[in-house]
């Protein structure tokens, strides 16, 4: 079952990063991945349609995420924690490919999740590669507001 709104794409995120992580680390299929967490029960209430795109789109699209992370970051790609790295290559493809989300509510969540699943500092580090990259991405957005 899947469910929309914004609790239900909060709860997506959340099991994102969990999924994107354990990609990172294991290199699983998604379908295994996803269907890992739904026996856990991650996924319950989660809009899944969100979850499945995203996952999918960070995992088949890693190469693109990276060069458009590359130049706000102060490290290689490869030297960032891999919560860290998870949060941003989620934060970045919400960004380029999600214009239906407002860049604030993708900065917000991604920052809200390195708070409570980063490194003690992470957040600050996260809003403001996120901040850059919607500073390209989403000028038109940004100006408005």
């Amino acid at each position: 079952m899947s469910s929309t709104g914004a609790w239900a794409r909060r709860r997506s995120r959340r099991a994102l990063l969990q999924a994107v992580y354990q990609w990172q680390m294991t290199g699983a299929e998604t379908a295994a991945i996803e269907r890992d967490l739904a026996e856990e029960g991650a996924l319950k209430k989660a809009d899944r349609e969100f979850f499945r795109e995203l996952l999918r789109g960070v995992v088949f699209g890693t190469e693109e995420l990276d060069a458009l992370l590359a130049p706000a970051l102060d490290r290689r790609v490869e030297e960032l924690d891999k919560v860290e790295l998870a949060l941003l290559r989620l934060g970045a493809f919400e960004l380029k490919h999600r214009i239906d989300v407002p860049f604030r509510v993708v900065i917000d969540e991604y920052v809200e999740l390195a708070k409570a699943y980063g490194a003690e500092e992470s957040f600050r580090y996260v809003n403001g590669v996120l901040d850059r990259l919607a500073q390209d991405l989403r000028a038109l957005e940004r100006s408005a507001s």
